[in-house]
């Protein structure tokens, strides 16, 4: 179960050298840019050494250990994954990504002073890609989490995790904070399957590799800001993305890993419907003229969909009034209320838009 760590594109930056005659090192106007860029990288260098230095300690390896198939004769388990961890707090508690742990009969976890634990797993969500272990050591290295709601585009980030599990303990790169709330879809378990969706992730031009999955992206104050998750890969056939990557947002990630250790399992709204997004084409087979939406596809017996008597080839075009642009949006809005909250669809069923109330449910707990 290789990490889901996977590669994207990054805007190049040019460059542009003023060419003028009279220009020299010696002009005190032209040199003290190169004064303020030169002090600037010092800083930068610097800054980056002491978040290294910081957080470095509390990023884990996390090998996922597991019984494969023809080992009857011999049931040991062996590393089926590698991937990264963040000790957040003196109990031992860990934060990755769910598929850095699934599928696990054991969890060994390695710290860059090199002592090695057996992990117990203390909760995971595969809905947000979340997982939380607990190791038990003395003096164990604690990373401190930030607030990633007080980021910027253009703020200085660094990636600590263990790329490719080179050996050495966690590699070091940095990058920038290059785009802020973005809506990005994991690959599923199976070839040409589709994951779960994350919402308002942070992106980043840091590299991360296979490895990195579940390690830290950090600010300039040492921070933890995010989870390293994924990568973009092909942008076209035999295009392959560069310096885009994404990071699960550390105010996504903190409320999660605090229901994970507080009962095991994360709680989220319920819906019960199965539905794919609205094409033209759609459209126009439904009678309908709305431009976007989704198409119930199927309705869970018993759920809140259910109840509230929504059907099979209902186009859901809004969520208390907020459009759905694509095939992500109602999940998006839907993951901003919690069981028990009533929302207003507005749906059209026969060519007639109407509103209907529906009271959301406990989404059931992955196995």
């Amino acid at each position: 179960m290789p990490p889901k760590v996977r590669s994207l594109l990054a805007a190049g930056l040019l460059v542009l050298g003023l060419l003028c005659s009279g220009c020299s090192a010696a002009n005190p106007i032209s040199a003290k840019p190169a004064q303020a860029q030169g002090a600037a990288t010092a800083d930068l260098r610097a800054a980056v050494r002491q978040v290294s230095q910081q957080v470095r300690p509390a990023i884990v390896q996390i090998t996922n250990l597991q019984v494969q198939p023809g080992q009857l004769l011999n049931p040991a388990a062996v590393p089926s994954g590698v991937g990264s961890g963040v000790i957040y707090d003196s109990q031992g508690h860990i934060l990755t990504n769910n598929h850095v742990i699934a599928g696990a009969q054991q969890l060994q976890v390695s710290l860059p002073d090199r002592r090695s634990f057996q992990a117990t797993l203390v909760g995971a969500d595969p809905q947000t890609d979340l997982a939380v272990l607990q190791i038990q050591g003395d003096n164990l290295p604690v990373a401190t989490l930030g607030d990633s709601s007080q980021l910027e585009i253009g703020d200085w980030v660094v990636a600590i995790g263990n790329a490719l599990a080179l050996p050495g303990g966690p590699t070091v790169t940095q990058g920038v904070v290059s785009a802020l709330g973005r809506t990005v879809q994991e690959p599923g378990d199976q070839p040409n399957t589709a994951g779960p969706f994350l919402f308002n992730a942070v992106q980043t031009d840091a590299p991360i590799n296979p490895g990195n999955s579940g390690g830290a992206l950090v600010n300039l104050d040492g921070q933890v800001i995010g989870i390293n998750t994924l990568v973009a890969g092909q942008a076209e056939p035999g295009v392959q993305a560069q310096g885009i990557g994404f990071a699960i947002a550390i105010a996504t990630a903190k409320p999660i890993a605090d229901q994970l250790v507080s009962s095991g399992h994360a709680v989220h709204p319920f819906l019960g419907v199965q539905y794919v997004a609205l094409t033209p084409a759609m459209a126009a087979r439904l009678g309908t003229n709305a431009q976007s939406g989704i198409i119930i596809g199927a309705v869970q017996p018993g759920s809140p969909a259910d109840q509230a008597g929504l059907q099979a080839r209902d186009v859901i075009t809004a969520v208390d009034g907020q459009q759905l642009t694509d095939e992500s949006s109602l999940a998006q809005l839907l993951s901003q209320h919690k069981p028990g909250d009533s929302v207003s669809l507005t749906v059209i069923r026969g060519g007639q838009q109407q509103n209907v109330s529906v009271t959301l449910g406990n989404a059931p707990q992955t196995p």
